[in-house]
């Protein structure tokens, strides 16, 4: 339809990536970290998985799975043509993110910090 180009696409992609994932990257070991006060590897390591762990099947579950694919909330009239709107290739890099990417955010972020400390 013209409406938008892939330039486009790509750059509100890279800004809404950065704007959800900044926060990931440093509210939850401030949470972990400053507001609990967890002073071990491990503590902080379970903590920190549990909260992304949490997040990430919030996300591929209630959002992607039943929000966008299976309630009628997401469909655009004229596009029932490109669903599903969020492509298999999609689904399984979020998958990988949260269940691969996220222990091992994790697991690095909880050893500078016993580093640190």
């Amino acid at each position: 339809m013209g409406l938008t180009t892939r330039e486009r696409i790509k750059r509100n992609t890279i800004i809404s990536t950065i704007a959800l994932f900044i926060p990931i990257i440093f509210l939850v070991p401030y949470m972990v970290y400053g507001i609990n006060g967890v002073g071990t590897f491990l503590d902080g390591f379970i903590q920190m998985i549990i909260i992304l762990l949490i997040m990430g099947l919030f996300d591929k579950i209630f959002i992607d799975w039943y929000w966008v694919g299976k309630t009628k909330t997401w469909i655009i009239p004229g596009t029932e043509d490109l669903k599903p709107y969020i492509p298999v290739k999609t689904l399984a890099i979020k998958w990988f993110g949260s269940l691969i990417s996220y222990p091992l955010f994790s697991a690095f972020v909880a050893w500078i910090m016993t580093i640190i400390k």
